[in-house]
């Protein structure tokens, strides 16, 4: 084999790296026998000259492989995960999970706390009274066998190439580089044992991904190197240029994601979770046609099974499972404060990317690894794109207790909802379809 010198400059010149030599680099990686500034260095060169669909592949499966992957073969039924790459309000997971396994797919979600001004589930999840998301593998199997899903964040011996590599580019500059992106998301997603993965590439404003060229590239990569390790994978483009839904914050987006099973939720947040449902019911097999999958999950909305299994994941996982049904039960604040509009007119646009930012700003999310969130903090927006508005009426509420922090939020985010002479009829949520 090549020495590492010889790996960095092929891969510098623009050359190709051949499986058996991926794996070696990251097995070497895993094991502390490769130096921090040699990987940096590939990590650069992959930047810029970037790497085929089988180094993709290779890269992927590596990585995977650089620790534990959960074995699901003796369970019954097609296992299918879901993965967004994130954006602000964006709570879809919490009631796809259950609404999906109540289907009758299997749901094994690993799941990640909040990434800059995006949150992030498990956070989400930890502000229901006791819900655990750290649980053993042994532990993490039987939920999926017997509630259908378990929601659970990442061990440390999933993927622990994944972890190395992500701190490194986290300081060189190479976090944006999609083969990177790719492997880091697929690899762990495949370490769950699944059978296929359904991903929401969010464009716009509030998404990693601004452009629809660029989210398009990442979602093309992504789909065909999941099909070049053997999963059968769909990915759906969806807009991110306003929140989603009408709650930015932990706990006030736990409880608008159980609205989705109560049937009263908004109604691109409804839109979001329902198109992703069905996909996965039809890569699970449990429906051969999007109508007849539309048809499957409006029945388990009218027949309680999926507020059913929504409430039994809860109380597996440690929860108390009245949140399910009664949002009260949820941390909250016990002020709120009012952001209004200067002037008639109709909504044009709402910045996700402030918001999202606000929210960090306000106690929701976090600006270093130990902060530690506060689960009652955010936002509730009692307006959105397209309404009308007349000068005074309530836009949002800020939830906080503290009013330094919500007076510098309600201006953030006051700034950040624009109100024009026209009126705007919002955009469709899903953008199109990668098979």
């Amino acid at each position: 084999m090549r020495t590492v010198p010889e790996l960095i400059a092929c891969k510098r010149d623009g050359g190709a790296l051949t499986a058996a030599e991926i794996q070696w680099i990251i097995r070497a990686y895993t094991d502390n026998a490769l130096p921090d500034y040699q990987m940096s260095a590939l990590a650069m060169a992959v930047f810029f000259r970037g790497m085929s669909e089988e180094e993709m592949v290779a890269l992927t499966l590596a990585m995977r492989d650089s620790g534990s992957v959960v074995d699901l073969s003796h369970v019954p039924g097609r296992k299918v995960d879901k993965h967004s790459t994130g954006g602000v309000g964006d709570k879809v997971s919490i009631a796809l999970a259950p609404w999906v396994a109540a289907c009758g797919v299997r749901v094994p979600m690993v799941s990640g706390r909040g990434l800059g001004h995006t949150g992030g589930t498990l956070d989400k999840l930890e502000a229901i009274p006791g819900f655990s998301v750290n649980t053993t593998t042994e532990r993490f199997i039987e939920l999926v066998a017997t509630v259908g899903t378990g929601m659970i964040g990442q061990t440390k011996d999933v993927a622990p190439a994944d972890k190395r590599l992500y701190a490194l580019r986290d300081v060189t500059a190479t976090v944006e580089s999609v083969p990177l992106i790719v492997a880091s998301i697929l690899s762990k997603k495949l370490a769950e044992g699944i059978d296929a993965l359904v991903l929401d590439v969010k464009v716009g404003r509030g998404a990693f991904m601004k452009d629809l060229d660029s989210a398009r590239v990442l979602a093309n990569a992504l789909v065909r190197t999941a099909k070049g390790a053997g999963k059968d994978c769909v990915a759906l483009l969806t807009r991110m240029d306003a929140p989603l839904g009408r709650t930015v914050g932990n706990a006030l987006e736990t409880a608008e994601a159980f609205a989705i099973l109560h049937q009263r939720a908004p109604s691109d947040l409804t839109e979001c979770t329902v198109e992703l449902a069905i996909e996965m019911l039809v890569l699970g097999h449990a429906a051969r046609t999007r109508d007849e999958a539309r048809e499957k999950l409006q029945r388990a909305l009218d027949d309680g099974s999926a507020l059913a299994t929504a409430r039994r994941m809860v109380q597996e996982q440690g929860g108390d499972p009245r949140v399910v049904d009664d949002p009260s039960l949820l941390p909250a604040t016990k002020q709120r404060h009012a952001i209004r509009a200067a002037r008639d007119g109709s909504i044009t646009s709402i910045d996700a990317l402030e918001v999202g930012l606000a929210g960090v700003a306000l106690g929701a999310g976090r600006t270093k690894s130990d902060d530690v969130v506060d689960p009652a903090v955010g936002f509730v927006f009692e307006r959105t794109v397209g309404d009308s508005v007349r000068a005074g009426d309530v836009i949002a509420w800020v939830h906080s207790d503290d009013e330094a922090r919500a007076s510098h939020a309600a201006q953030r985010v006051g700034a950040a909802v624009i109100v024009g002479e026209t009126r705007v009829e919002p955009s469709a949520l899903v953008i199109e379809r990668v098979e």
